[in-house]
Order: C-alpha cells, then sequence, then structure tokens
C-alpha cells in the first residue's frame, strides 16, 4: 500500500521510529438530539484519537440537508471554532481515520457523505471488509465510479444500487459484505448504528442530556459526560430517530469474535469495552498472569510507555519487584517530527524514549512490552537500557503471545514475512533483540484472563480466522492490504 507523505522532511509512521506497532483503523461517534451536536461530536473524537492520526472528519444534520468538514491531521488541528459552527443540526457522525485498506489521502477521509435517490447519506466506517475488492470489481462492471480506494465506500454503493426503504438497501448491504464493520449512518433525520455479526470492533450506546450517543470506546462517552447504556449487539442494526431507539438484528451470529488485541493495546486504559470489561483491569491482569508464568529475578519492573503500564504494574505485584518508570516518553513528538540531516539521524527512538541511567545503572532490569512487531523498536530499547541506561541484565516480558499472522479486520500489521515471530523462534528474537532473556503471554494464560475466552479473536496468534478460511484468500488479502 502506498502511503503519501505530507512532506519529504517529515517522518511518517512509518519511519523507523513509529513503524513497529500495531495501528487500529479508526474509531467513530455518533449522536442523535443535542442542538450541540457537532460540538459534542468533536469532543468524542478528542477521545478516540488513539485509534486514528490521519485525518478526521465531522458531518452534521440541521433536519434538512447534511453539511460536512473534514481534512488530514489531528482533531484539534482540524475542527476550528470557525470550522464548527459550519456543522448546525442535532444530529452528528465523525471519525477518526488510520488507513488499513485505501491509502492516506483526503479522499479517504470519512464520513463519506452522498445525495442518492432517497436524500442524503453519510457513513462512518470502523473495521476492514474482507471481500472489498470482489465487490468493487462487480460493482465497477455495473457502472459505478469509485472517488476513493476506501473499502468504505463499496458500502455506499451498495446501498445506492439496491431497492427499496433505506433500511431495506442497508440490510442487503451489509448481508453482502463480509469482515468487521462498526457503522454509523446519518440520514437527514436518523442514526444507524450496525455491528457485524462476529462484533470484531467495539460500538457502545449511551445517554447525554435526552441525547443518544454511539461510539467505539466508553472513553468518548465519558469525556462528554454520557451515561453507558448497552453495547450495539454483533449483527444487529440500531435506529435513533424521533420515535426513539429501535433494534432489529438481520444478521445472524455464527460465533462471537472480538478483537483480543483491543485489550492487549488498542482500547484506551479507562475505556469497558466487550459487556463492559474495563481494559486496564484487564491489562493489569495479563501482567499478573505473565508473572506467574516467566518470574525471575530482577530489581526493577519498567515499562515501554505508554502501552506497557498496566501490565508491568500487574507483573510488579504478582512477583513483588518493585515497579517504576526507567523509560521516560517525549509526549510532543506527535505522529510525526522533523528530521535532522542525513548525518545525525541515529537518534532513532531516543526521541522518544530516554532511559533514567540513576534508576537503571547497575541493576536487572526487567521489561514489560505489549507486544513485539518486527523486532527493531524492541531491540533499540534493550540496546538504550544496557548502553543509555547502565543495565547490568535487560529481560524483556511481553503480555501477549507472539504475533505471527496478519490481521484483515481493521488493524494495520505488517506482511506475515515481516513479523519476527513468525521466521524466528522465540531465542532467536531474544538473540536479535539481544535481551538476556526473553518471554511472552502464553495463548493459554491470555485467555484464562478475559471472560468468555471462546468469544475472541486470536487469529494473529493461532492462524484461526473467523471469517477467512481458505490459504488462498488470505495470501489474496495479505498481498491487498501490504501493496506487495
Amino acid at each position: 500500500m502506498n502511503k503519501k507523505l505530507f512532506h519529504s522532511s517529515l517522518v511518517t509512521r512509518h519511519s523507523s521510529l513509529f513503524s513497529d506497532k500495531f495501528h487500529d483503523e479508526c474509531g467513530v461517534f455518533g449522536i442523535y438530539g443535542h442542538n450541540e451536536a457537532a460540538n459534542l461530536t468533536y469532543l468524542g473524537l478528542h477521545a478516540l484519537q488513539h485509534r486514528g492520526q490521519e485525518g478526521a472528519g465531522i458531518c452534521s444534520s440541521d433536519g434538512r440537508q447534511l453539511n460536512i468538514e473534514k481534512s488530514m491531521g489531528l482533531v484539534a488541528d482540524i475542527f476550528s471554532e470557525k470550522r464548527l459552527k459550519r456543522l448546525p443540526g442535532d444530529i452528528a457522525i465523525g471519525h477518526n481515520r488510520y488507513s488499513t485498506a485505501g491509502s492516506s489521502s483526503l479522499k479517504n477521509v470519512q464520513p463519506i457523505m452522498v445525495n442518492f435517490s432517497l436524500g442524503s447519506l453519510a457513513i462512518a466506517h470502523n473495521g476492514n471488509l474482507v471481500n472489498a475488492l470482489e465487490l468493487r470489481s462487480e460493482l465497477e462492471s455495473n457502472g459505478a465510479i469509485f472517488q476513493s480506494t476506501s473499502d468504505s465506500e463499496v458500502i455506499v454503493h451498495l446501498i445506492a444500487s439496491s431497492r427499496g426503504s433505506l433500511y431495506e438497501r442497508l440490510i442487503d448491504a451489509i448481508k453482502a459484505i463480509s469482515g468487521a464493520f462498526s457503522l454509523l449512518i446519518m440520514t437527514e433525520n436518523e442514526l444507524i448504528a450496525i455491528r457485524d455479526p462476529y462484533g470484531f470492533r467495539p460500538l457502545s450506546i449511551g445517554r447525554y442530556d435526552g441525547a443518544y450517543v454511539v461510539a467505539s470506546e466508553t472513553c468518548a462517552l465519558d469525556l462528554i459526560g454520557a451515561k453507558y447504556v448497552r453495547d450495539v449487539e454483533p449483527g444487529e442494526m440500531v435506529i435513533i430517530n424521533e420515535n426513539g431507539i429501535n433494534s432489529m438484528k438481520p444478521l445472524q451470529s455464527p460465533r462471537n469474535a472480538f478483537c483480543i488485541f483491543e485489550f492487549i493495546y488498542f482500547s484506551r486504559p479507562d475505556s469497558n469495552i466487550f459487556g463492559n470489561i474495563n481494559v486496564d483491569a484487564v491489562r493489569k491482569e495479563f501482567g499478573r498472569q505473565l508473572a506467574r508464568e516467566h518470574g525471575i529475578e530482577a530489581d526493577v519492573v519498567i515499562p515501554v510507555p505508554d502501552s506497557g503500564v498496566p501490565a508491568s504494574l500487574g507483573y510488579a505485584q504478582e512477583s513483588k519487584i518493585p515497579f517504576d518508570f526507567g523509560l521516560i516518553r517525549n509526549h510532543y513528538v506527535g505522529r510525526t517530527f522533523i528530521e535532522p540531516r542525513q548525518s545525525i539521524r541515529h537518534f532513532g527512538v531516543k526521541i522518544k524514549l530516554n532511559p533514567v541511567r540513576k534508576l537503571l545503572e547497575g541493576k536487572r532490569v526487567l521489561v514489560i512490552d505489549d507486544s513485539i512487531v518486527r523486532g527493531t523498536t524492541s531491540k533499540k530499547i534493550v540496546k538504550m537500557i544496557k548502553e543509555g541506561g547502565g543495565a547490568k541484565e535487560v529481560h524483556m516480558r511481553i503480555s501477549s503471545p507472539p504475533t505471527i499472522g496478519p490481521c484483515f479486520y481493521g488493524i494495520d500489521t505488517p506482511s506475515r514475512k515481516e513479523l519476527i515471530a513468525a521466521t524466528h523462534s522465540v531465542d532467536e528474537t531474544r538473540k536479535y533483540i539481544t535481551a538476556n532473556t526473553l518471554q511472552y503471554l502464553s495463548l493459554a494464560g491470555l485467555l484464562k484472563v478475559v471472560p468468555n475466552p471462546e468469544k475472541y479473536c486470536t487469529a494473529c496468534f493461532d492462524d484461526n480466522y473467523p471469517v477467512l478460511t481458505h490459504q488462498e484468500k488470505i495470501e489474496q488479502m495479505e498481498l491487498f492490504l501490504t501493496g506487495s
């Protein structure tokens, strides 16, 4: 997949500094029945900024027409007071984008707004469709003209090419698509939320000041003071309009396949997801289980900030090894930064993290991170702790199992050949990152922590893909998502 750089002197997430983490595709937020709908959506997108930093958009309705504002960049940089005033009405939906399917450009920023035979419609999509290529080809052969490379536009064309009422068209469309989709759809006078039958991505309903709110995570509800009501169920379509809230379930759920990585890394620790389960509590328990499985004598437990903090606290509590912040993160790096000239580009990960030498010097340091992708960042961190921090030993512990397969359901993961755990044993990986020891949380240990473990998708750890079942199809999706 070709990613557009904002400027040749800017480094994006695909630089060596930022590329060694998984990224979620996006976050969605919607509200019905509040006269400050756009402003509240702006706040909701702020809370969901971690789910996508490439672009953002808000579409509102004043009951007569839809108005939309969207751009590349971060929420706070896009939406000025002047821009928000151009979004009147008491209904709004918003979207933070991080591209997996579709390139990084303004044409792919959502919501997607269109006019069709039944009026106007806007759609925001969190997830990834595994049959988008086939559907797009079929639609194009029937005369459809696409304005973007996003798989989400396929849904719009399916709605437009169907017949009947809006609800009938929506049902036809979601029965045709396959994969992960948490959708918000807005017309001039209603808000509709839909979740795929597997429930890959979280989607929650709340109430605020008489209005209904729908968001990818409850942290967005918390920010505006909304009260959590319930999740949109897998396979459910929730319709919110002047008659209140109504539900139908047009899609049968063959099984639940909640993304386990939402607990490991993606969702904010203060969110409650997948049945109102607190993310922070689960991550701490991952750390405790990791300590039970792979204890070792050490002088201090430190996290790789920020994602490793909860698991590190859990590990320290279980192991009785003191916890401390041995790596300090520079929170002002952002997603891009101006590089120094070529001759001094050796700073690497030190721009983002710096060791506390007084805390680490001469110590046996146990480092907790949530995952290892390519191993390049882990290698730099181990080196930094040993050389910059003066540690005597560095022991790496990972609060998830080895990642051996890419995700096709809304997570930007490298191809299988780029995942170090898919091509190297644990000991080979240990040698590569130069740690004294390396251990991962077992898959059994991971599933022991979450309630109803049979409801989770663990394909990135065990190659058991809930939707894709044929190896040829899996290989095609890898080529599509990686642009190989």
